[in-house]
């Protein structure tokens, strides 16, 4: 290896001389050069280099070989090639091509390769057939890419419109294949010397005018004509190689409409026939094909007139859609649409044209909901949806009605759909300035219905909802507390996350003292499988009290810690959690003990770090 070392650094020698022959650096700088060579060259040489040497080496002295050795080693490391690419153009030093057909060769089956070797070709190399060839030979070994198709789509039409350009600017005919510079000379010659002639025909000389405009106007479209034959031919093969892609299809159509082609509208509607034949029963094409009907950045400043016209066209293609899919995701889409727009407008019911025919969007918008219940495609996100919208028109009392129908039905299930019902009691109850004892009494019988019928690791969100409205009412906060301890026995405590039980004991600390928030805790942890949540949240409530000087803190805090490793004995965090607190609150013996314990126990005893042994 030292051998290797020296070779290269010998390679060196008439470089590093002439650098200190011109002044640019002292011997003493060359000295430090050679040094830092020096020590990546060794670490190139290992048995086991890293890529992270190379990078860095590369980022130093940014030398060919040292690519050309990395790149020898990763040649499955797409981003190295590319940096690799990157510095080859950016230095210009011929080495490009070469490069770009190792990477070719090496990598295939990627088609930003291909994309890649054909941008070079055609803007760098201004070689269009080798462009070319390298996109189609991407696409016979990619043909499922859409950006291949796009990218050798858009590649063709720059190339045509290049053309058309250098035309124009050789002083040709505008947009025309061929070029006649006498017929050219005579024409300039003739408009410049048009005083010296006289029309024996005035008639004649007006058909001749025209003849030379249609002449002119057909040359101009041959370019817009073999720009259509192009698309069309490159559609089709993608179409055929990937006809399952909507996106893809969406694409093309884009380009298209944000060019100038021969027969382009035909064209635009020829490929929104395919997408419709293809893509039915597909709600996100439906979804797309409503929206090109209105845009809201296409009607800003337009009038009242015109965006309930787009809307309007909008609206029939989703009804269409819901005859074609009638599925809770084309609702989906439907409802997302119209929520939308009347955000846009401001929650406005009505929106009036110049007819004076309101058209109320918020109504429509209950209908399709209506609708999607009356088709059984409500789903649960939808109707989530339906009962918030109402909530949003502050309509409290259809809300409730709506809550209790849904989850008295198919979606009976739904904790998100049970959380907006409690919700709306809620704010039903608070807005009643009297409530009866009746009301109380409903409310807590539906919210104990629910929390005993879900686990409590799916109904947190109603846990902690009833835990805060309860909060200041012993009477059936303590309730709430006889609930848990018999959901917690059945399901056990949290791991990780929310802990139900640790909850109830930050509560009581609040409300009642240390004293009752340990009464609390210690009947969560008599049940079984308590949780590790529950533990270090005690651990750490009796930590904290130690420190504020409480006397018995210190022992319930080893006695928490004896429970909690008697079930977690493999936990590495807790062994060193207890050793810290021995450490800053206990004696010397018992930390000591701690790290004897801990590292008889562990499997792995390497991965227990005592603090004692970081110095």
């Amino acid at each position: 290896m030292a051998d290797v070392v020296q070779f290269r650094l010998e390679r060196m020698v008439d470089e590093l001389d002439d650098l200190e022959q011109r002044g640019l650096f002292s011997r003493r700088e060359i000295a430090e050069i050679v040094k830092q060579r020096r020590k990546y060259e060794y670490r190139l040489k290992r048995p086991s280099p890293l890529k992270q040497d190379f990078l860095e080496y590369i980022d130093v002295l940014r030398i060919m070989d040292v690519y050309e050795q990395a790149l020898k080693r990763y040649k499955g490391d797409i981003d190295l090639w590319f940096r690799y690419l990157e510095f080859c153009r950016l230095k210009k030093n011929g080495r490009m091509k070469k490069a770009l057909a190792k990477l070719v060769r090496f990598h295939p089956k990627v088609p930003g390769v291909w994309i890649y070797a054909a941008a070079w070709e055609f803007d760098h190399n201004l070689n269009v057939a080798a462009a070319r060839a390298l996109m189609q030979e991407g696409l016979r070994v990619c043909p499922t890419s859409e950006d291949l198709w796009v990218e050798y789509l858009r590649m063709e039409l720059t190339y045509l419109n290049k053309l058309k350009a250098r035309k124009v600017a050789l002083g040709e005919d505008e947009g025309t294949l061929t070029s006649d510079r006498r017929a050219a000379d005579e024409k300039q010659w003739r408009d410049e010397n048009q005083e010296l002639f006289m029309s024996l025909n005035e008639n004649e000389e007006n058909d001749k005018s025209n003849v030379e405009s249609d002449e002119s106007k057909k040359k101009q479209e041959v370019f817009a004509e073999h720009g259509m034959s192009i698309f069309r031919t490159i559609y089709i093969g993608a179409v055929e190689a990937v006809p399952s892609s909507l996106n893809l299809q969406k694409r093309f159509l884009e380009i298209l409409e944000g060019i100038k082609l021969a027969n382009s509208e035909e064209m635009c509607k020829e490929i929104l026939s395919d997408m419709k034949r293809n893509f039915l029963t597909d709600p996100e094409f439906w979804d797309w094909l409503a929206r090109r009907e209105y845009n809201p950045e296409n009607v800003q400043g337009r009038s009242e007139d015109v965006i309930i016209a787009q809307m309007q066209k909008a609206i029939q293609v989703y009804e269409e859609a819901l005859i074609s899919v009638p599925s809770g995701s084309m609702f989906r889409f439907y409802v997302s649409f119209l929520m939308g727009f009347i955000t846009r407008k401001g929650g406005e019911t009505n929106i009036s044209g110049s007819s004076g025919q309101p058209v109320n969007y918020v109504e429509h918008l209950l209908t399709i909901f209506k609708k999607a219940e009356g088709m059984e495609c409500l789903t649960e996100d939808l109707a989530c949806d339906y009962l918030s919208f109402y909530l949003q028109l502050g309509q409290l009392d259809e809300a409730r009605k709506l809550a209790e129908k849904l989850c008295c039905g198919t979606l009976g299930e739904s904790v998100q759909l049970w959380g907006l019902r409690i919700s709306i009691e809620m704010k039903r109850i608070t807005r009643i300035s009297s409530p009866s004892d009746a009301d109380h009494l409903f409310f807590f019988e539906l919210l104990k219905d629910i929390l005993s019928k879900f686990p409590v690791s799916k109904s947190e969100n109603l846990w902690e909802m009833a835990l805060k409205f309860y909060a200041n009412q012993t009477q059936y906060f303590d309730k709430l507390l006889e609930i848990s301890v018999v959901s917690l026995a059945r399901d056990g405590g949290s791991e990780n996350g929310f802990s139900l039980s640790s909850a109830f004991v930050r509560f009581i600390l609040q409300k009642d003292g240390i004293q009752q928030a340990r009464d609390v805790y210690k009947r969560f942890l008599a049940l079984p499988h308590p949780g590790l949540v529950l533990y270090r949240n005690c651990i750490d409530l009796e930590t904290n009290l130690a420190l504020s000087g409480d006397k018995d803190a210190l022992m319930n805090a080893r006695k928490l810690y004896e429970s909690a490793l008697a079930t977690y004995d493999q936990d590495v965090n807790l062994w060193q959690d207890y050793h810290q607190m021995e450490i800053k609150m206990g004696t010397s013996e018992m930390a000591t003990s701690v790290v004897w314990r801990a590292r008889r126990t562990l499997k792995d005893a390497g991965r227990f770090i005592a603090s004692s042994d970081l110095g």
